[in-house]
């Protein structure tokens, strides 16, 4: 028997999307690239990208909430329509960091990863075109914990406790 439609083009590896409720929130999705490639994305043109972890950085306030929003990320079958489309499509996804809160931190949190020791922003625009951001994309040799995001986000966001992991 074939498993459920909702699990069949799941990457291996990847943050169980049963794990996801339908409420609106923020969230950081984690992939890893395990070679240097160069892909083209979307108006921003061909982007060199290192083997590494990138942290996307997102949010879903529309229908379906989170579930509905990272579960697009994690399919392997999909059109190409926002920047992380074309990285999801060639980096395996590792994990996901998701708050179910009517807050945008979006903003906050990109500039909280990027901040971090270790941390760079590999493609200025990406996952920004509709804000102010440097990016929404921030490329890392190893990820952070989340103990270390939580700890760096603390002193200017508040409800940043309600933050989960879901990993595959």
């Amino acid at each position: 028997m074939a498993p459920p439609a909702v699990e069949r083009d799941r990457a291996p590896g990847s943050p169980d999307r049963a794990a996801l409720r339908t409420k609106p929130g923020t969230y950081v999705l984690w992939l890893q690239l395990g070679t240097s490639l160069r892909v083209p994305v979307g108006g921003l043109g061909p982007v060199e990208l290192l083997a590494g972890h990138y942290a996307y950085v997102g949010s879903a306030f529309g229908p379906g909430g989170i579930a509905a929003r990272l579960g697009r990320h994690l399919r392997t079958n999909k059109c190409r329509r926002w920047h992380v489309d074309h990285l999801s499509g060639v980096a395996r996804p590792r994990a996901a960091w998701v708050s179910y809160d009517a807050t945008r931190y979006e903003h906050r949190w990109a500039a909280v990863l990027a901040a971090l020791p270790g941390a760079r922003v590999p493609v200025t625009g990406f996952g920004a075109s509709d804000c102010r951001c440097p990016s929404h994309l921030i490329w890392f040799r190893r990820p952070p914990s989340l103990h270390r995001f939580r700890t760096a986000c603390a002193p200017d966001t508040p409800g940043i406790g309600a933050l989960t992991r879901i990993c595959g």
